[in-house]
């Protein structure tokens, strides 16, 4: 029966004609080693198996926890929790079960013990005694004489003597017909070390139908041919349990939800239950885009990305949500913002559209949207998302009408670049400087104990990379410049495009360490920082929230505090702010900032490229500055009173800026002086103006010499006081051994 409410949801005539040829096909995928009723893998295997226990010679999987085995572990723990390093030297290899069993006490008698350390047939003579004391019964009990035929057990080491029509002594007797009665010599192996793999590290499929059975087995086989994540034979079977007691003959015959549902609680065996349905699906139904499209839950992508249509109720604007998202997916954009975050947008606007009774696209007018508009203001004024939704709508209707998806789409369905939210231009979210000399404090640094998330929290902060960009960095993420200068090789995945960062030395020495301890574990070498569980080549790198999570745990151990005494609370991509700012405000070039952050416009980084008022005013205090007699201007101190001498010099560079200096006089004001700014008490300048003042000098000394000739006194001395007031100012701007450089005070 179809449920649209449930994703993948399909109609039943849909599963029996997927279902139909299904068994055919599984015939001809599953290989013979994975065809068997019990499965069993080796225990290093890097999916069903993992490290083998510490214990020298022991070949088990190490599940028991510390490194040990289940049988190790247990004995560590019954020894008092020893240090590990010397309980693993010392302890036998073998475990609890590979040790011999007691033998009965009676002399002669090889059988094994039942109770008071004697056989079933002594313990029965010593009970008909009446009990007496054990030893001094004992004495008294002749010699027993082994009967015609009597053999070992199967059991090489164990050395007691079988029971009565089995080949097994009294207690290993007792664990195989607990365990089915299984072939002996297979049993038997087991013990004797031949096959480590105990019963609860196998698979047991022989309960279930053969159809389903033949779906599990086929499952499996591609959990172990893509090696994408760990099934521990344990979890296996409790998913196995679970379905020979629900009555179904089919994965198939239940929706992913359904199955879900009838799970009941969401753990790793559910999860592997649901895996498991959609290999089997995409064997019967096919996968690429011919079969994941009719769909109404695209699920051929990463795990936690699932495009659910079934929420949007009108068909058409279904039809036109699938051909829009598979069109953006197929230019390359990413699944978040090329999938999910549309899926969202359109799902909230089908869902307002359902509410006022319209079902197709023809009654998408202007004057809905301008409603939609409003409802989006109400509901999301202030917020990021807000500009989302607007934007994404506008884009979707956009390429309806671009690609005549909807020939009955009005003309006015329009969104206009005035409906968009104003956007809040956010100031760089850079940390203080406090809080990052708190973060660096190596004390601090060696606090994180994971050395690979320590690696990390300093390439974000040395490097600036997207947090994302850098958990995914390839194991060979090194590289050099021809002056053999260290680089970090790194995927800008906003850009799509590599980039290169310089490394200083104690990050390469780092980062060579980081490499050593992957190869240890993976050989391979895929990623740099690969995640440390569920990972069997080690090609699956540490997750954006894994790493958040540590990073939050590690602030909260340091202890950081901000300016108010309260612990701080930053994310990542702060560090990427905090690195452009620094780097702007040290004067480095601003497109040398872009090309160590890697943007792609100079105005994405003239977001970080805001000097900082202190910095600014740093590069004015500086400077030389003169007045018109050649007198060094005095800066006021510190506090209110330098703050409003430093907000003027800012107006004035800003308003009344002289081609060979800057006026002081308060814009209120007007200047009184009719003659050269040379003569002006308002008048200041800087060494910058030097060459123009060299040239003022040399053309007010040639109209002086033709004034004097010609008898025009009054000029020539006007004249005499502008050079007089030159020189002085020459003179004083090179002898100031600062006085040359250029002053910054504009805004």
């Amino acid at each position: 029966m179809s449920r649209p409410d449930v994703p993948g949801a399909q109609p039943a005539g849909q599963h029996h004609q997927a279902a139909a040829g299904l068994l055919e096909k599984l015939m001809a995928a599953v290989r013979p080693e994975f065809r068997a009723g019990e499965i069993v893998f080796d225990p290093a295997d890097p999916v069903f198996g993992g490290a083998i226990c510490r214990v020298a010679c022991c070949p088990r999987t190490a599940r028991g926890g510390r490194g040990l085995c289940a049988a190790h572990h247990d004995r560590w723990i019954a020894e008092g929790r020893p240090g590990l390093d010397a309980f693993v030297a010392a302890t036998s290899r073998r475990w609890h079960k590979q040790e011999p069993l007691a033998c009965c006490r009676a002399p002669g008698c090889g059988r094994g013990v039942r109770r008071q350390r004697l056989c079933t047939r002594h313990s029965a003579a010593w009970e008909r005694a009446g009990c007496p004391a054990a030893d001094e019964w004992l004495a008294g009990v002749p010699v027993t004489i082994p009967p015609a035929g009597q053999r070992d057990c199967l059991i090489g080491f164990c050395g007691l003597w079988t029971e009565r029509g089995i080949p097994f002594c009294q207690g290993h007797g007792a664990t195989w017909k607990v365990n089915g009665r299984p072939e002996p010599g297979g049993f038997a192996a087991r013990y004797l070390g031949d096959d480590p793999v105990p019963a609860h590290e196998r698979i047991f499929v022989g309960s279930l139908p053969s159809q389903l059975r033949l779906e599990i087995q086929y499952a499996l086989q591609r959990r172990s041919d893509d090696r994408a994540g760990k099934a521990p034979p344990f979890i296996v079977m409790i998913m196995v349990r679970f379905l020979a007691g629900s009555g179904a003959s089919s994965l198939l015959g239940r929706t992913e939800q359904e199955w879900r549902d009838a799970f009941g609680k969401k753990n790793n065996a559910s999860a592997l239950l649901a895996w498991c349905r959609r290999e089997v699906a995409d064997l019967a139904e096919g996968s690429g885009w011919d079969a994941e499209y009719p769909r109404d839950a695209w699920q051929g992508f990463e795990v936690r990305y699932v495009l659910n249509f079934s929420r949007i109720p009108q068909q058409q604007l279904k039809d036109l949500a699938k051909r829009w998202i598979r069109w953006r997916l197929s230019t390359g954009l990413g699944l978040e913002a090329g999938g999910a975050r549309p899926m969202r947008v359109l799902t909230r606007l089908a869902a307002f559209l359902h509410a006022r009774g319209i079902s197709g696209a023809d009654g998408i007018s202007r004057a809905v949207l301008e409603d939609y508009l409003a409802d989006l203001h109400a509901c999301m004024a202030g917020r990021p998302e807000h500009g989302t939704h607007v934007s994404m709508t506008g884009l979707f209707l956009t390429a309806v009408r671009q690609h005549g998806w909807a020939p009955d789409l009005p003309p006015d369905a329009m969104i206009f670049p005035g409906d968009q939210p104003p956007r809040t231009e956010l100031l760089p979210r850079a940390l203080a400087g406090h809080v990052m000399a708190q973060v660096e404090q190596p004390g601090n640094l060696a606090r994180e104990e994971n050395p690979a998330y320590r690696l990390v929290t300093l390439i974000l902060i040395r490097c600036g990379l997207r947090v994302s960009d850098a958990l995914r960095l390839p194991f060979d993420c090194l590289t050099a410049d021809d002056a053999g200068a260290p680089y970090l090789r790194y995927f800008n995945h906003k850009m799509k495009r590599e980039a290169l960062v310089p490394l200083d030395e104690e990050l390469l020495d780092l980062i060579h360490g980081q490499q050593h301890r992957v190869l240890d574990r993976y050989p391979s070498g895929i990623v740099l920082f690969p995640r440390p569980a569920k990972n069997p080549d080690g090609k699956t790198p540490v997750s954006s929230g894994t790493y958040r999570q540590a990073l939050y745990r590690w602030l909260e151990r340091c202890d950081v505090r901000d300016e108010n005494g309260q612990p701080v609370h930053l994310t990542p991509h702060q560090w990427r702010h905090t690195l452009g700012t620094i780097l702007i405000n040290r004067d480095v070039p601003q497109h040398v900032v872009q090309k160590i952050l890697d943007h792609d416009s100079a105005e994405m980084t003239a977001h970080y490229a805001r000097l900082s008022d202190k910095t600014v005013r740093g590069h004015w205090e500086r400077a030389r500055k003169v007045n018109a007699q050649g007198q060094p201007v005095q800066i006021s101190p510190d506090g209110p009173l330098g703050d409003a001498a430093w907000s003027k010099q800012r107006l004035s560079r800003a308003t009344q800026a002289l081609p060979n200096g800057y006026c002081e006089l308060p814009m209120v004001r007007t200047c009184p002086h009719a003659n050269s700014c040379l003569t002006c008490p308002m008048f200041v300048t800087t060494a910058e103006f030097l060459p123009q003042h060299h040239a003022q000098r040399q053309q007010t000394l040639q109209i002086i010499t033709a004034a004097e000739a010609n008898g025009q006194a009054r000029v020539a001395e006007m004249n005499r006081q502008v050079a007089g007031n030159l020189d002085k100012i020459i003179a004083s701007l090179e002898d100031g051994g600062e006085g040359r450089e250029t002053a910054a005070g504009e805004p």
